[in-house]
């Protein structure tokens, strides 16, 4: 089969590593890309899952906290310093 030369463009460190990766896995970048493009031809699109990070309940309540708090922010206390924040915490302990 004819080969041909493709040119993409690549975060400089993203390359490095990768290229570091896939050295200590016996192979170069273009054989892992190769691996790839067969695998994804082979299944029909991406060889692994692709979604969306879904977080847990602590970190929506997180989120949640800080909407109310951007939204209103005439209901939580202000503070003057980290200082003053930090001996309320202390205070507290």
């Amino acid at each position: 089969m004819a080969k041909v030369s493709t040119n993409i463009s690549l975060d400089a460190e993203l390359k490095k590593n990768s290229q570091a990766l896939f050295a200590d896995l016996g192979m170069d970048l273009t054989t892992a890309i190769t691996v790839f493009l067969r695998q994804s031809l082979r299944v029909q699109g991406f060889p692994f899952p692709i979604s969306r990070d879904n977080p847990n309940a602590e970190t929506i309540a997180a989120l949640n906290e800080f909407y109310a708090m951007k939204a209103h922010p005439e209901q939580y206390k202000k503070y003057s310093s980290f200082r003053d924040v930090m001996d309320e915490v202390l205070g507290d302990a």
